[in-house]
């Protein structure tokens, strides 16, 4: 892929040797943005794991205290009972099988999806089409629950879900580069914290192997480890 001269300048500008604190990261990445829309900001973390193995594929959530900066669209899918609850709650979109229906068609115009546990036998036909989108719902990161009022507040109140990848490596939106620094510091510290919680027994060795800050389209700060 071709690099742009503005990326070309901007790279030039940094000293690829050099690792950041936190904020010192959540300072610059705003400098170093490249595009004119407000970009989301991104963490990218190596882990010390083995993903093949069961105990070791880390999946899970985080409720970021400054939210992620972006309106996310809620789809539930539910029995009649729940709809108005989750029509109070703030859900986009409310219903089973015509949602059913739309998805099998095509139709994926959301950024979580919510279901009651009853209703999920449905919803595992669409693996096929929800999974590599990241949108099947799941009890480890709380969209396969009959609280569903709850899970949508927490999804609309920040709360993302995260999983690593074939590599070892989580990624995740921690913001946006219109955000104060600070709040850009603190919502990444605090995926940090979730995910050395998250620690499995049997990971040996570096565990934060290596972690880094990037807007979109813009070059990546390493941070130093050892300052988490």
């Amino acid at each position: 892929m071709a690099i742009s001269k503005k990326r070309k300048a901007v790279e030039a500008t940094l000293d690829k040797n050099k690792q950041y604190t936190l904020a010192e990261a959540a300072g610059m990445v705003k400098s170093i943005n490249l595009t004119k829309f407000d970009s989301s900001v991104d963490m990218h973390i190596r882990l010390g794991v083995d993903p093949k193995k069961a105990d070791q594929a880390i999946r899970g959530t985080v409720t970021l205290p400054h939210g992620t900066g972006k309106t996310k669209r809620v789809l539930v899918l539910c029995t009649p009972d729940k709809e108005a609850e989750a029509n109070e709650a703030g859900a986009d979109f409310v219903g089973l099988d015509e949602y059913v229906q739309k998805i099998n068609d095509g139709w994926t115009d959301v950024d979580v999806i919510i279901a009651t546990p009853s209703v999920m036998p449905k919803i595992g036909r669409l693996g096929k089409i929800l999974g590599p989108r990241n949108l099947m719902p799941n009890p480890k990161t709380g969209t396969v629950t009959n609280d569903v009022a709850g899970a949508v507040s927490d999804v609309k109140g920040g709360k993302i879900a995260f999983k690593i990848d074939k590599a070892g490596i989580i990624h995740a939106s921690v913001g946006r580069v219109s955000f104060e620094p600070n709040k850009i510091a603190e919502n990444a510290q605090e995926l940090i914290n979730t995910l050395v919680r998250m620690k499995p027994s049997t990971a040996k060795g570096i565990y934060l192997k290596g972690i880094s800050m990037a807007s979109t389209m813009s070059p990546g700060l390493a941070i130093d480890t050892k300052s988490i």
